[in-house]
């Protein structure tokens, strides 16, 4: 195959992953019935004057399936990362005993499960553009290349191919969250 063609359909492939990447990271920040430290992964706390991620300035366990504890490095963090739980509006309620923040997370309402579940279903929706863009722009590329009609027409095919795979696993990935979201 022309390298040109070869260039593009690996351009195509790297910008579809990319959606895959970023829908994975979004689908991961999407609370589903338990408690996981990626459910924090949003709250940017002020160090010292500057925004860091939680992350960053302590440690977050879950002990158990509705439980969050937070454990600065520093105990004069304690305030900052409580109010910048607040301030992050999960939803959530930071309760500090002077060592570590607990915070317990209430079971979902099923009229919640069914937002949370609305919101994976546009994430991936905002995902399988991206890859329709991906291909879009792969398609403009092979026709401004120099080769015959029958060329330009397989990598068209190999690049739909390539679409339809990247669209089935992002249904795929919707399917398990959703159930995720929708178990009790």
């Amino acid at each position: 195959m022309n390298e040109e063609i070869e260039f593009i359909l690996d351009t195509a492939k790297e910008a579809m992953n990319n959606a895959i990447t970023h829908l994975e990271k979004e689908l991961v920040s999407i609370r589903a019935g338990r408690a996981t430290p990626a459910m924090l992964s949003t709250v940017m706390v002020d160090y010292y004057g500057a925004q860091t991620p939680l992350s960053q300035v302590a440690n977050v366990n879950t002990p158990d399936a509705r439980t969050l504890s937070i454990q600065p490095w520093e105990k004069s963090m304690l305030q900052p990362i409580e109010k910048a739980i607040q301030i992050a509006n999960l939803g959530l309620n930071p309760m500090n005993n002077g060592d570590l923040i607990m915070i317990n997370v209430p079971p979902l309402t099923e009229e919640r499960r069914k937002g949370l579940a609305k919101q994976a279903k546009a994430e991936a929706e905002h995902a399988k553009v991206g890859v329709r863009n991906a291909r879009k722009d792969a398609n403009n590329d092979i026709k401004k290349v120099e080769i015959s009609d029958d060329m330009k027409k397989i990598a068209e095919d190999d690049v739909q191919k390539l679409t339809d795979t990247y669209v089935k696993n992002i249904d795929e990935k919707l399917a398990v969250k959703e159930k995720e979201i929708m178990t009790i």
